[in-house]
């Protein structure tokens, strides 16, 4: 790294105001967690896995408390704004570090656009006034017309606002209306409780139904209900736990603070939802959601699927007589705008933080570091601003999103484990506040959550994941590896060029011919295109890590050599995902569920110590415990 690359890393995080308080840290986790999650995923859980929903909210929770105590002790020990972007640079160097935190910011930047669609779409849909503002695709999919785009732009202009007049107005901003989204979810589920019928989890398929969303590609059964973890919202509303990490840099006592707002907000979070479930299945009325009792994958077409709650309080208050349930479904509405725009007000603070922590690593222009007169990165906030336009136009359903970021995001959450006890071991002097006990346990097992949360959100969700991904692995070659690697100019940019071309075509193929074959195509056939895809995707990502290897400095070829468990753990898990229970192959899959679960646990296993003693004692490391020693 570069002295100039010094002063980046360290120097911006020194102007950054230090307001947020314990209550702050753990509303931001709170107002992250509970925003559109609440308002769609209950039904979209429902429809996957019937009843054995509320176990998928309570095994999800559990692992992502497992990911959380393992970055509450690096949030704590090393308080940067951007962290979760940051640590893996300062554990494996820069390649690993740019892989992952391009796929975070993958993730980070759609949310905003999510959340301010999910206001949109849950009024939209049921005010007859408003109703022009969709409109509904061949596949029964709804996106919103421009009138619809121009009011979510509208949110994201304010949510832009909030952000740019300082850490202390969001901070405040957002702890007011955590208050009212904590409130209006748990007079929700107590209110649903009058109406709960107990049939509907004993008489309708039982705890594990047939009749659910994923049962043509023979998804049903235990299988159905850890499929719903990733893909129908879950992990998705648990995501926000990471605020309190993003925002360490910005803390008053980060060390103390840190750790404790990630569990609370964390141990809130599942209480409320897994009742929500409870109360949202024990309520349905078969009936009223014009749905053949037991239909349970109906759900996701009936009229409910845009308003669940609203519909759900609304029919119950005419069925019992009760006018009061009717006005509360009013102050649904309203929550219908607030939740999801606190949380959308909050990511755009994220997607800030993650441009900013990636500038302070090397790979984006220094640019994004500048800080305005509130100390609040502008021209990363700017970015997000932006990013949040080109997502909405247009942007698909909310159903269909969840899937991919909440995959995207936990695949970078396999370094919460990782970071942890590869930094017990190569930086034992690092000052650490909060010291979690049983790290040598907690840290294996937080990469198996990891790894197994995105196996579980199936083939296709990682296809997109991974393609998606490596759209912007080349921006490594063309920009960081000629500018602190030594890379020659021309080489970077053909290198990177090529690799970009490489997979467009090789993620061509694999469209074609996996992810949109016909319902009707031979399995043989299908194994067979993904062998070929598959040589193509390994070439596509080896054969430029080889060449950059051999082209860089001395540093570079450690940045690149400890990134080598990276390469690997994506291509294990991507052919165990397609030959096993949550592939393409469904019924006929020869690693069927549950063993596919234990081989994708193995292989966490394996990636996770392989992973750890990869590591090495970085300069930035060096840089850390060294201001740490000169504070005393």
């Amino acid at each position: 790294m570069t002295e100039q690359g010094k002063v980046s890393t360290e120097h911006p995080d020194k102007l950054l105001r230090k307001e947020l308080t314990l209550l702050d840290l753990t509303f931001l986790g709170l107002g992250a967690i509970i925003g559109s999650g609440w308002l769609f995923a209950a039904l979209d859980a429902a429809a996957y896995a019937g009843p054995s929903a509320v176990l998928a909210w309570i095994i999800g929770g559990i692992f992502i408390i497992f990911i959380g105590l393992a970055y509450a002790e690096l949030g704590s020990a090393i308080p940067k704004t951007g962290g979760i972007v940051r640590y893996p640079h300062y554990t494996h160097g820069s390649y690993t570090g740019y892989i992952l935190g391009f796929l975070y910011l993958l993730s980070a930047m759609t949310v905003p656009a999510i959340e301010a669609e999910a206001a949109i779409t849950y009024i939209t849909t049921i005010s007859p006034s408003l109703s022009s503002l969709l409109t509904a695709t061949v596949s029964g999919v709804t996106i919103l017309t421009l009138p619809g785009v121009g009011l979510a732009t509208l949110l994201l202009i304010v949510f832009f606002f909030i952000n740019y007049f300082g850490i202390k107005v969001l901070g405040k901003t957002n702890t007011g209306i955590t208050f009212w989204k904590l409130i209006l979810p748990t007079i929700t589920f107590l209110l649903l409780l009058i109406a709960f019928n107990a049939k509907n989890f004993s008489s309708y398929g039982g705890l594990f139904p047939s009749q659910v969303a994923g049962a043509s590609s023979g998804i049903v059964g235990a299988s159905a209900m850890l499929y719903a973890i990733p893909s129908t919202g879950i992990v998705f509303a648990y995501l926000g736990f990471r605020q309190p990490v993003e925002y360490a840099g910005e803390a008053k006592n980060p060390q103390r603070d840190v750790a404790r707002a990630i569990i609370l907000s964390l141990l809130i979070a599942i209480v409320i939802y897994t009742m929500l479930q409870v109360s949202f299945i024990g309520a349905i009325n078969w009936q009223a959601a014009n749905i053949t009792p037991g239909n349970w994958s109906g759900l996701l077409s009936s009229p409910w699927s845009h308003g669940p709650f609203y519909d759900e309080i609304n029919a119950m208050g005419k069925s019992l007589g009760l006018a009061g349930l009717i006005y509360w479904g009013y102050l649904l509405l309203i929550d219908a705008v607030v939740s999801p725009s606190g949380t959308g007000l909050i990511y755009i603070g994220t997607t800030t933080r993650t441009f900013y922590g990636i500038s302070t690593d090397g790979y984006f222009p220094q640019l994004f570091q500048k800080l305005n007169k509130h100390r609040i990165p502008i021209w990363s906030l700017i970015a997000a601003l932006i990013l949040g336009f080109i997502f909405l136009l247009p942007f698909p359903s909310w159903y269909l999103l969840v899937g991919f970021i909440s995959s995207a995001t936990v695949f970078t959450y396999i370094m919460g484990g990782i970071g942890l006890q590869t930094l017990r071991r190569t930086a034992p002097d690092l000052k650490r506040k909060i010291k979690i006990s049983g790290a040598s346990v907690i840290a294996p097992i937080a990469t198996i959550a990891a790894i197994l949360i995105v196996y579980w959100s199936g083939f296709t969700t990682l296809y997109y994941v991974l393609t998606a991904l490596f759209v912007g692995v080349p921006i490594f070659w063309m920009y960081y590896a000629v500018r602190e690697l030594k890379m020659n100019l021309a080489a970077g940019i053909s290198l990177g060029i090529a690799q970009l071309l490489a997979n467009i075509g090789i993620a061509y193929f694999g469209y074609v011919n996996i992810i949109a074959a016909p319902s009707t195509t031979p399995l043989s056939d299908l194994v067979t295109s993904f062998i070929l895809y598959f040589l193509g995707f390994l070439a596509m990502l080896v054969v430029p890590t080889i060449i950059g290897y051999v082209m860089v400095n001395e540093k570079g070829k450690q940045y690149i050599g400890s990134g080598f468990w990276l390469i690997g753990l994506i291509l294990t898990i991507y052919i165990v995902s397609f030959f096993g229970g949550f592939g393409p192959l469904g019924s006929a899959a020869p690693i069927p569920f549950p063993w596919d679960t234990i081989v994708a646990a193995v292989i966490a296993i394996a990636f996770h110590y392989a992973a750890v003693y990869s590591g090495f004692r970085t300069d930035e490391i060096e840089h850390i415990i060294k201001d740490q020693l000169e504070e005393g």
